[in-house]
């Protein structure tokens, strides 16, 4: 069975986003030929969900190709019905259905990469198998909160943290199976 793997980068203090969806603190952590493990991470993936928001601003600020490279299937939840382009798909469905569906289909792993209501929702449902999370050196002290309130609590097994020259920690965890 396929898992679904987040890979995201927070704040100390657990912000994913300055207020008004401002990710510029996440440059601090820029450095020349450095992805933090991202290309290795996206060769074992072929399917991407991802939230409007997030969708929309990486479209803006870094393009279209980005997430549809021609290679992996991207389902773009959006209350708002869209055709399809390329292989990037509008879904207005039941979040937790598509990933059950996606789980059971063949194929590589899963890739979810954003935002908060996405993550918090697929976690309400404890349907995230790994969490690669990298932790940005800086105090936001306001934004949007990778983890909301209001969710089942979850145990989750260590696999490894590695630290970076600029300050970024990269931690590494598996959901704890149901016994």
């Amino acid at each position: 069975m396929r898992k679904i793997s987040l890979f995201i980068a927070m704040s100390v203090d657990g912000y994913i986003a300055k207020p008004n969806d401002d990710l510029t603190f996440l440059k601090l952590v820029e450095k020349a030929g450095e992805d933090y493990g991202y290309g290795e991470f996206t060769d074992n993936i072929d399917t991407l969900i991802v939230g409007r928001r997030t969708y929309d601003y990486v479209l803006k600020n870094v393009g279209s190709s980005h997430y549809d490279n021609g290679q992996r299937d991207v389902y773009v939840l959006t209350r708002t019905e869209r055709p399809q382009v390329g292989r990037t798909t509008f879904y207005t469905g039941d979040l937790a259905e598509l990933v059950r569906r996606l789980k059971s289909e063949k194929g590589k792993n899963i890739y979810c990469d954003g935002g908060a209501e996405v993550i918090n929702e697929l976690l309400k449902f404890d349907l995230i198998d790994e969490f690669i999370i990298s932790i940005v050196p800086v105090l936001l002290g306001s934004g949007t909160r990778l983890f909301k309130d209001d969710r089942p609590e979850q145990t989750l097994d260590f696999i490894k943290v590695k630290t970076f020259e600029t300050g970024l920690t990269q931690l590494h965890y598996k959901r704890t199976p149901f016994i």
